[in-house]
């Protein structure tokens, strides 16, 4: 795990840039530092060292004939098996020797080979040509600017502003899908001419020429030619995952785990303690407030696997005090992100370096209410076969019998002209409704909602695969663009590797596969419960879903109020925004207005927050 940086330009002072930009990213790699400048390129790096903790893995590294020049950030887990395939001198046993060993004899084709999460930039100096690649579901991030004949790439947005080449001037589209949102989707950033290169996709850039950007893989549901029994599933289920943690073990230095409680960490640490050879750390946050505390839940999947736990029990005023270094350390505004801070410090902090998260369960083993709410809005379809007025008039009236979120966003989803399910997902993913930003923003109309845009060209029309479709909403706007990218750059400020066993693209692959009945969740995340029931017994299955987040909505009417009210009253000064709309939905939170709640308001409060930040 690292950061890479990399400028393509013929300016005489890419190395000064280059450094600036190194020294922005220590906090990645605070083990290593490399570049590599000759008149056309720059590539710098920061090393974090988790496989081979010897020089011998420093980089940038370069083919044995010069050919190619590499920096990366990431693992690749199936390295080893790779590597029997490959004619070549190592001088490592790095994974990232074996990237270049694989890019040399079959080019950038040799993505496909990779089980892993990784961002590769790769400069060919023959075709004098640079390749940027990220992994398939966007676990590890990419950011790129091109202008003027020059581009510069880098794993954090802050590192691109410090080259001197991006500046930082906030994206009026980019804005809109951050408040529909709690985050810009990729490939687009909240920043203008700022870009994230999407998961799945590499670019290709030549001096004076445009980026060509491609896709070499996307989520998609392939159906099986065979049906396969219900017993049958559960042992492929078990296998892919076991499979997948034994494959995230690989590491030179000590590893943990984050421990919730909930069904998705207690099933990763049962199989980590089954297939590790050495005594697996769990790590896992309670609160003061006993109604948000999963503290018990997860002292008992500790104690049933034997692990080395670590509970971290966090009053507000702990949160206040580390807040503003945690939200510094925040690379793209975002409605979430501070819990992973918090968790990843006192992780690090008890000398891990590697930890496993249950990130993505919930995306695959339909572990979200949206995926039922999804089920019997499809069922509902003829509602769109109604004249419209009394559609409105429906909305109008729920709203008023029943005011709330729910209300709110069926109103919208009624108000479309007819059913489409990209764009019902969107709605009902949507944090600030389209009605409040109109209210909100000082600008005339509103753009397009990206997700709808996007997915429109992923959703299969196989009615059996609604579930799979939901999946594919999730794993492509909310999880790669708030979970994900929170988890790469909070993690990464403490330099702790985050892994990820659920979003194993095999797994992946074989989940979005199954129809609907065998996923259907008639008990919570009913398939992995039964495919894995030695590691999840019913106290963890049975218990309330709570999920990993702070009790928000009390701590900003207490605690953060001061906090959140100093920089809501500063964004609402800015041109972007009505003075007077922010500080009424600001007082309409306070009196505990049911269609604003602290999802509402928090990522207000971060964006200011960020904006400020240098």
């Amino acid at each position: 795990m690292c950061g890479i940086n990399g400028i393509i330009s013929l300016i005489k002072d890419k190395q000064e840039r280059l450094l600036r930009m190194n020294q922005t990213l220590q906090h990645r790699g605070p083990e290593d530092e490399g570049s590599y400048i000759n008149e056309n390129v720059a590539l710098g790096h920061r090393r974090l060292m988790i496989i081979d903790l010897s020089l011998a893995g420093h980089q940038p590294m370069t083919t044995p004939d010069g050919r190619y020049t590499m920096v990366f950030n990431g693992e690749i887990y199936n390295y080893q098996e790779i590597k029997k395939e490959l004619d070549y001198s190592f001088k490592s046993t790095t994974d990232s020797e074996v990237i270049l060993a694989a890019w040399q004899k079959w080019g950038a084709d040799c993505v496909q080979r990779f089980n892993g999460m990784f961002a590769i930039a790769m400069w060919d100096h023959w075709e004098q040509q640079l390749t940027l690649v990220r992994d398939r579901l966007g676990i590890k991030p990419i950011y790129w600017h091109c202008k003027n004949s020059q581009l510069v790439f880098s794993s954090e947005i802050r590192a691109l502003l410090a080259s001197g080449i991006a500046e930082k001037r906030i994206d009026q589209d980019g804005l809109v899908d951050y408040l529909r949102y709690q985050t810009v989707q990729a490939p687009a950033t909240i920043l203008k001419d700022v870009y994230m290169l999407k998961a799945g996709h590499l670019l290709i850039y030549k001096a004076g020429d445009q980026p060509v950007v491609k896709e070499y893989w996307r989520p998609q549901i392939k159906p099986q030619a065979n049906v396969v029994s219900y017993e049958q599933v559960k042992e492929e289920v078990r296998e892919l995952f076991f499979k997948s943690v034994q494959r995230r073990l690989i590491a030179d230095v000590p590893f943990g785990a984050f421990l919730s409680g909930g069904i998705d960490s207690s099933a990763i640490v049962g199989a980590m303690t089954k297939v590790s050879n050495a005594p697996v750390k769990t790590f896992n946050i309670s609160f003061a407030e006993e109604a948000f505390s999963e503290a018990k839940y997860a002292r008992y999947i500790a104690q049933l696997n034997g692990t080395d736990h670590t509970e971290i029990k966090l009053s507000p005023n702990d949160l206040l005090n580390c807040l503003p270094v945690a939200l510094k350390g925040m690379d793209h505004p975002s409605g979430d992100g501070p819990n992973t801070w918090l968790v990843s410090k006192v992780t690090k902090e008890a000398g891990v370096t590697m930890a496993l998260s249950g990130l993505g369960g919930d995306e695959l083993f339909a572990g979200y209410a949206i995926f039922k709410r999804m089920l019997a809005l499809h069922s509902k379809q003829w509602l769109w076969k109604m004249p419209n007025a009394i559609r409105k008039g429906m909305g109008e009236l729920l709203c008023k019998v029943k005011p709330g979120v729910a209300s709110t966003k069926m109103k919208a989803l009624l108000s479309m002209p007819d059913y489409q399910f990209a764009k019902v997902f969107s709605v009902s993913r949507q944090s600030l409704m389209d009605e409040q930003l109109k209210d909100l923003l000082s600008r005339d109309g509103l753009p397009e909602h990206q997700p709808a845009f996007y997915l429109q060209d992923l959703i299969s029309h196989v009615s059996q695969h609604v579930l799979s479709n939901v999946s594919i909403g999730e794993l492509c706007t909310y999880m790669q663009n708030v979970l994900l990218r929170d988890s790469d750059q909070m993690s990464m400020a403490h330099a702790l590797e985050v892994r990820v066993p659920f979003l194993d693209h095999e797994l992946v692959e074989y989940m979005l596969s199954l129809p609907d009945p065998i996923k259907y969740p008639a008990t919570p995340k009913k398939l992995m419960v039964d495919s894995m029931p030695d590691l999840l017994p019913d106290y963890i299955v049975n218990r309330p879903k709570m999920g990993f987040t702070f009790p928000w909505r009390h701590w900003l009417k207490n605690e953060l109020n001061s906090f959140a009210d100093e920089r809501l009253r500063s964004l609402a000064k800015r041109d972007y925004f009505n003075e007077a709309s922010v500080l009424s939905l600001w007082q309409r939170f306070k009196k505990d207005d049911p269609v604003v709640t602290f999802s509402r308001i928090w990522p207000l409060v971060v964006l200011e927050e960020w904006m400020n930040n240098e």
